[in-house]
């Protein structure tokens, strides 16, 4: 009677599991609470979509750091006013490091893929504020330039002035404004002064009701994703071009299904938002908000309802 029972409860409690693990996964805890857990095993780009050793690294840099010079603001276009060292070559900063205490987390290969900018001999860019400008003295003692606090790389893609392959790499690198922030056209910052909400609704005059990010770019969905099991197909290049959303609480959205609104821990180690269980991104080829330059690319991009359908996918 008792090994009966035993079993009878032993497989209540599968049963249970199966039914309150979301999307398909199966352990770890999410930032909005829900049970997400790591992906099924899937192939991973060597430099995990944002710099080689996944952008931590260890021992001593990789490359010698080149001094900044004399810097200088490009005012793009696309990225809005963006600053560069004494050749042109313009400046990033990494989502992983610290302003405040400032700390650099790029290391090793990582900064291979990412040089550092040293401090030596660094001068204000005219017209900027000369105050902002710092140093931090990385583990092999190199003096690492700063901006507002943020450690400043270059990005060893960029292969002549003005280049800038290194904008939104693995949704955590990007060119840096004369203040330090993540560079951002004029429009864009408008929008965000405007305190969207992390992910909310718009109407477009094409494609009807479509979901967009705090900053108001268009959110999109790519088909050879998975919801059951939760997976992406988008890794290694795929994410200089179709950067991840990051994670979002759910009290910050508007208008949105809130069914399987979970986090995506992906077996890059980059966490990105999911509506409806399916992961979501922003295309790099929208420079501002309204754009969906993404729509339709491949036949496999396409911009996500507010409940999470493929907005003009053929049936």
């Amino acid at each position: 009677m008792n090994t009966w029972r035993n079993a009878s409860l032993a497989v209540t409690a599968v049963a249970v599991l199966s039914l309150t693990t979301a999307c398909g996964q199966e352990q770890g805890t999410n930032t909005n609470g829900q049970s997400v857990g790591a992906a099924a095993p899937a192939a991973q780009p060597a430099d995990g979509g944002y710099g080689a050793d996944s952008g931590y690294g260890s021992g001593t840099d990789a490359a010698a750091a080149k001094p900044a010079g004399q810097l200088a603001v490009w005012d793009s276009k696309k990225l809005g006013e963006v600053v560069t060292d004494s050749e042109g070559f313009t400046l990033y900063r990494f989502d992983k490091d610290t302003a405040n205490p400032p700390t650099s987390n790029c290391a090793g290969e990582c900064a291979t893929a990412w040089p550092i900018v040293s401090a030596d001999d660094a001068e204000a860019a005219p017209g900027t504020d000369p105050a902002l400008l710092g140093e931090v003295t990385r583990s092999d003692g190199t003096k690492q330039l700063t901006i507002a606090g943020w450690p400043m790389y270059r990005y060893a893609k960029d292969t002549s002035p003005g280049d800038a392959n290194g904008q939104g790499v693995g949704g955590t690198w990007f060119a840096a404004a004369p203040d330090g922030k993540k560079a951002a056209p004029a429009s864009a910052t408008e929008v965000t002064a405007g305190d969207l909400p992390g992910l909310s609704v718009r109407k477009d005059p094409k494609l009807g009701d479509i979901v967009v990010d705090s900053r108001g770019m268009t959110v999109y969905r790519f088909k050879k994703d998975s919801a059951w099991p939760m997976k992406s197909a988008c890794t290694g290049a795929c994410l200089e071009k179709w950067p991840v959303v990051a994670p979002v609480d759910k009290n910050d959205t508007e208008g949105i299904i809130k069914k399987g609104f979970v986090t995506f821990d992906r077996p890059d180690g980059i966490k990105q938002q999911s509506v409806d269980c399916w992961p979501i991104y922003t295309f790099s080829g929208d420079t501002k908000p309204g754009d969906t330059n993404g729509q339709d690319v491949g036949g496999t991009w396409f911009a996500v309802s507010p409940n999470a359908k493929l907005v003009g996918a053929p049936k």
